[in-house]
Order: structure tokens, then C-alpha cells, then sequence
């Protein structure tokens, strides 16, 4: 074999190739990436990011609600959608940028084009062949809408973003927490929304008390939450709106925009796998070992792409164990996927780490639970009602936390605190020996005394 080109290859400039990349040079390793859409892949173009900033802007209108109990007094509060998405835009571009510039800095050479494996050590971009050593493919994943008539008619998170104006009306279909988010941003800007979902409650893997109490709030909110219920076929109409067929009772619902948030499948296309022992599972992922390693020795996977937990931070971390796996094996450490916190921007906001109450049963645990709903400090001078959910699920026999669970402002922020005593394996008597931070919301963890099952 003829020396390579490259130590390393990466295919696709996401968070985790990125991170990969970057850190790989760092170690003297030659490196090239190659991206054919945007640099920082869908959490910075189309995902966590943008959705963050549409989030943050339909608090506002609570905001603005909020500060009139205060005394302030905002008049009549405007929106204009095109001011909202050109300054996202404004500053996607920018991130773009610092990726660019993070990945020249670091002595990786950045490809704009498609990539597609040749061979086990060969890819073909930019206009020619390259050889490397070692290859990564992390080009994850895509938004999948249902094989119905009419489906041309819906958009996805993709097109969300990029809206001419803001629908007047909206049909959300999903369950999962890029649904919530999204029936929750809609509706915050003045949409009329109405969420479907074909099973009987969203967010089927979170703990069941989030689950209820995140459905009662939005419903509070106003989102028409329609459950066991889902869409047949969509009909745009002579004057450009759309009617949705139901599955279940054959009813429609007269709206402007069908947004599908169904799922997402793994973006293989065109990668020529094919021309390499790389195997797919049965959901289409790539399959890979416990240090990402694919059937072909000389390929690595990580990311959507490999369907084990697919959440950026955990991208950002398999990006790093690759990079020293291969370039630094002193300092390589097997990936931990225990106690992984993450958030739903869903308005409540929804922070959770460690186990479901419901898993922890499953597994044995006798169990002791503390839960507090209470109205937030910041709304009793306003005629809002939104109440925050706190809960700690903790093992009976060892005092040891399982999980934290909590719904309302600022959760991701507060659990990830959390997440760092539950990973330390903090004990309830801990938490309890906790002094609180007075008046927050976050000094309720510490200040649970009473188990309420």
C-alpha cells in the first residue's frame, strides 16, 4: 500500500467530526475534513443553536406579561419573524466561521464538497482521491416525514428555520422533544398550535411525572394537545392552506403549515459504504464497537450516525475519545454513557439526568421518592400560573441518587449542576447536608425532606 495522504480522514463537519479533527491535529496527526453542507453540522445550522434563539424569543411573550406585575409598562408588545430569523442567521453565518477558522488554526485541511469512500483507505472529495490511514464518517442524521399523500406539503425542522413569515396556524406532529420544543415555540410567537401524537403522552423514555406535568403546563399555555391521533394524508388547498386528514376519527384540521418532527434517520447516502466491510444495522446506523471501530479496521463511526445517544455534547465526547484512541492511546478513556444529562427547550424548559422512576423500578430498586410542585418566586406578582416540577428518585437500601428530574426555568442549567453530584455518586443525605442558595429555585433539591412515595 502507498504511504497515505492523510492519518486521518474526516467525513463530515459536525460537532463530533469537528471536535475529532481539531484534536487530532493537535496531536501531529495530518488531517483532513470534509463537509458538504455547513460547518458545525445540524446542532449549529439547523438544531440546538437557532432552535435555542426561537425558544428565547417566544419566552417574551411571558416576559413581557411578567414585567407588567413589576411595574413596567411595554404597551403592546409586536413580533416580526423576518427581524428574528435574519439575526439567527446573522449569527449562524458567524459560528460558521469560527469553525472554519478553529479547524484552520489546528492545521486540518478543510475540504467544501461531498465525500465518498473508494476504499477502505481512499475517499474521493473535492475533485480528487485522497488516502488515509485511518477514516471517520460521522455525517449524522435527517429529518424523515411519513410516507403519505400529500407529504410534500409538510416541512421539517430543516425548512423551519427558514420560514418567510410565521405561520398563522400549525400542525406539530411527533412526540419527541424536537415536537415539544417546536409546539412550544409556535405557540409562544402567537401561532395557533395543535400537537399530535400517535401514542397516549409524549416523551415516552422521560420520567413519568415530567411527562404529565409538561403536558398540563403546555396545555395551560394553550397548545391544543391532541393525543393517540395522527395524520393520513395532507390537502393543500386553491388559497394555499392545508387540510389535514386524521388517522384515527377521519376528522381534518384547517391549518397553515404541517410540521413533521418524526424522527430522524442516519445519512448514508452516497457515502460508499459499499465498498467497504462497514455493516448497518437494522435501523439503517452504522454499527461500531466500544471504541467506535467499524467491520473495516481502518474506519471509525461516530454520532447519529451510530444511534447510541444522540445528543451534540455526546458527539463532541466520542470526537475526543477517537482523536486519543488513535493519536494518543495514553490518554484514551472508554467512553462512559451512564448518567448523561441533557434538556428539552420546551416552554416549561425540561432538565433531567440519571434514572426514570420507572427504569429504576424495573432494575430492582426499592426506591424512595421526593417530588415539589410549586409556582415559581418570579410569577406570584403576575396572574401567571406555570409551576415548576422538582424530583429526586433515590435507592431505598443505599440513600444513593438515581435520578433528578425537574420541569420549569432554567432547568438544563440547574441539572447540569446536578448531573456533576449524581456522577460523583451523591447520596440523598448529601443533598440533604447541602446548604440551599436563598431564593432559588435550585435550593428545592437540597431541601427536599420528605419522600412522597
Amino acid at each position: 500500500m502507498t504511504e497515505p495522504s492523510f492519518d486521518l480522514f474526516v467525513i463530515g463537519g459536525g460537532s463530533g467530526g469537528v471536535r475529532a479533527a481539531r484534536f487530532a491535529a493537535s496531536f501531529g496527526a495530518k488531517v483532513a475534513l470534509a463537509e458538504s453542507r455547513y460547518l458545525g453540522g445540524t446542532c449549529v445550522n439547523v438544531g440546538c443553536v437557532p432552535k435555542k434563539f426561537l425558544v428565547y424569543g417566544a419566552h417574551y411573550h411571558e416576559d413581557f406579561e411578567t414585567a407588567a406585575g413589576y411595574g413596567w409598562s411595554v404597551g403592546s408588545p409586536g413580533f416580526d419573524w423576518p427581524t428574528l430569523i435574519a439575526n439567527k442567521n446573522r449569527e449562524i453565518a458567524r459560528l460558521n466561521g469560527i469553525y472554519r477558522k478553529l479547524l484552520v488554526d489546528s492545521g486540518v485541511t478543510v475540504i467544501d464538497g461531498h465525500a465518498r469512500l473508494v476504499d477502505p483507505h481512499t475517499v474521493e472529495a473535492g475533485g480528487q482521491r485522497h488516502r488515509a490511514k485511518h477514516v471517520l464518517v460521522c455525517t449524522g442524521g435527517w429529518p424523515q416525514v411519513p410516507e403519505i399523500p400529500g407529504k410534500e406539503h409538510a416541512i421539517t425542522s430543516n425548512e423551519a428555520f427558514f420560514l418567510e413569515r410565521l405561520p398563522r396556524r400549525v400542525v406539530v406532529v411527533g412526540g419527541g422533544y424536537i415536537a415539544v420544543e417546536f409546539a412550544s415555540i409556535f405557540n409562544g410567537l402567537g401561532a395557533q398550535t395543535v400537537q399530535l401524537y400517535r401514542g397516549p403522552l409524549f416523551l415516552k423514555e422521560f420520567d413519568q411525572s415530567v411527562r404529565e406535568h409538561l403536558r398540563d403546563e403546555l396545555q395551560r399555555k394553550g397548545v391544543d394537545l391532541r393525543f393517540d391521533s395522527d395524520i393520513a394524508s395532507i390537502e393543500k388547498r386553491g388559497d394555499g392552506t392545508l387540510l389535514a386528514h386524521l388517522k384515527n376519527d377521519g376528522g381534518t384540521i384547517e391549518t397553515d403549515c404541517v410540521f413533521f418532527a418524526t424522527g430522524r434517520r442516519p445519512l448514508t447516502d452516497d457515502l460508499g459504504l459499499e465498498n467497504t466491510r462497514v455493516e448497518l444495522d437494522e435501523r439503517g446506523h452504522v454499527k461500531v464497537d466500544a471504541h467506535f471501530q467499524t467491520a473495516e479496521p481502518s474506519i471509525h463511526a461516530l454520532g447519529d450516525l451510530i444511534g447510541r445517544v444522540q445528543l451534540t455534547p455526546v458527539a463532541l465526547a466520542e470526537g475526543m475519545a477517537i482523536a486519543r484512541r488513535l493519536f494518543r492511546p495514553d490518554e484514551y478513556r472508554k467512553l462512559d454513557y451512564e448518567l448523561i444529562p441533557t434538556a428539552v427547550f420546551s416552554l416549561p424548559n425540561i432538565g433531567t439526568v440519571g434514572m426514570t422512576e420507572a427504569a429504576a423500578r424495573k432494575k430492582g430498586h426499592e426506591l424512595r421518592i421526593f417530588e415539589s410542585r410549586f409556582r415559581p418566586m418570579k410569577l406570584t406578582l403576575t396572574g401567571l400560573q406555570e409551576r415548576t416540577l422538582m424530583k429526586l428518585v433515590v435507592d431505598a437500601r443505599t440513600d444513593r441518587v438515581l435520578g433528578c428530574h425537574m420541569v420549569g426555568p432554567d432547568a438544563g442549567e440547574i441539572v447540569q449542576g446536578m448531573a456533576v453530584a449524581l456522577k460523583a455518586g451523591a447520596t440523598k443525605r448529601i443533598f440533604d447536608e447541602t446548604i440551599g442558595i436563598h431564593p432559588t429555585a435550585a435550593e428545592e433539591f437540597v431541601t427536599l425532606r420528605t419522600a412522597v412515595r
